[in-house]
């Protein structure tokens, strides 16, 4: 395994994390009693294989059903010293509450301590003030810290880049020590973020680089054409780790050979320039001759946001979808994302195009770029993609 320092932490963080979101019995609070021996037999086993890789960074969530008490059976057998173990626990609007629910969630885990607690879900001005606000959850996760119960606090977050720009720089209360962010290849739009907290130290993790990186597990042929002689998962997360500013990615394993590919990349560290460059020409290449030049980056075009966009409509993680599609067919995951708008609260805000025939859009009629086209781009991209509504996975049974 390949490790790298976690910013200010002074960890040493493998390449790759064992996120909890995937191997646990169910996305609801269930007491163990209901966990089937086989489910848990398979969750134990995919920990252990994880920490003979050398994965020794373990990660869930308090919003991650049953996982954080699978783990409690689990992580206790295990020798504490060689394990880096975060927990992530939501903002409240009273700390007192956050408190609670992080010494619930320790009990939880059966551990005297966490490494690292992660703020879960700054994902708006609503969440990230209840965090950063004097007396607000930071201060209640530092004095945390001073008990002995935590190590390091971060955050995770899938906010839009503005608000993932004001955490990442906040001072008071000692600011955060790392950071869960989203940046893969199909979306790099947080750059500034990464370099932001570079700049501060910070760890940097990836969040689900596999999953929401574009279903990699499960990629159409033309991707897979495009990214030769790798996978295009591998290929993803060599582009990830080429970039020293990242330090782990998260590999959400269902079952203990999910991390077979991933651990293979690793041969390949060394041979990075020459592998990268022309893969990402082709992908490139392919992304213009399907958007052409002016919708190449549909995040870089000055659109409102959401909250100000006609409908809601959040026009440019449409527009992405939409290149997604036709550029490397990657039609199941952009459908996916695309009926998830709606339907995901700040997780993933914003409508779809459903009601673009009859929306007005007077106010982007005089867009520079895209004002005259964006109605039939609009049609065009929910007659691709439009469907059934999907929810949030930890809104499913």
């Amino acid at each position: 395994m390949l490790y790298r320092r976690f910013g200010k932490t002074e960890l040493q963080m493998p390449v790759f994390s064992c996120g909890g979101m995937r191997y646990q019995y169910k996305w609801q609070d269930v007491p163990m009693a209901e966990v089937p021996a086989d489910s848990h037999a398979n969750l134990e086993a995919t920990i252990r294989r994880a920490v003979d890789l050398g994965i020794n960074h373990i990660e869930t969530a308090r919003g991650y059903g049953s996982s954080e008490r699978q783990l409690g059976m689990i992580l206790p057998k295990l020798p504490r010293d060689h394990l880096i173990v975060q927990t992530k626990i939501g903002p409240s609007e009273d700390p007192a509450e956050f408190t609670a629910n992080f010494e619930d969630s320790l009990g939880r885990l059966r551990l005297d301590d966490v490494d690292l607690l992660g703020l879960h879900g700054l994902n708006n001005d609503e969440t990230l003030e209840q965090a950063i606000r004097p007396g607000g959850c930071l201060a209640a996760a530092r004095r945390l810290q001073q008990r002995g119960l935590v190590r390091h606090v971060g955050f995770s977050t899938h906010a839009p880049l503005d608000v993932l720009l004001r955490a990442v720089t906040h001072e008071a209360d000692g600011g955060f020590d790392y950071v869960n962010l989203h940046w893969y290849y199909i979306f790099q739009h947080n750059w500034p973020a990464i370099e932001a907290a570079t700049q501060r130290d910070m760890g940097v993790f990836i969040i689900s680089p596999s999953d929401k990186g574009g279903r990699l597990y499960d990629p159409p042929q033309r991707l897979i054409e495009l990214c030769r002689p790798l996978h295009p998962m591998a290929f993803n997360d060599l582009f990830c780790l080429w970039h020293q500013q990242v330090h782990t990615l998260s590999l959400g394993a269902a079952r203990p050979s999910d991390f077979d590919l991933h651990v293979e990349v690793l041969e390949a560290i060394n041979r990075l320039d020459e592998l990268l460059p022309p893969i990402i020409q082709r992908l490139h290449q392919a992304w213009v001759e399907a958007v052409g030049e002016q919708l190449a980056d549909p995040f870089d075009l000055g659109l409102p946001g959401c909250d100000e966009a006609p409908g809601g409509l959040n026009l440019p993680v449409i527009l992405w979808l939409r290149g997604l599609a036709r550029a490397y067919d990657m039609e199941t995951y952009a459908r996916g994302r695309y009926n998830l708008l709606g339907n995901a609260g700040h997780w993933f805000p914003g409508n779809n195009a459903a009601e673009a025939e009859t929306m007005d859009l007077a106010q982007l009629e005089d867009h520079p770029v895209i004002g005259s086209q964006l109605r039939s781009l609009l049609i065009e991209t929910h007659e691709m993609l439009g469907g059934a509504a999907v929810a949030r996975q930890s809104r499913q049974g």
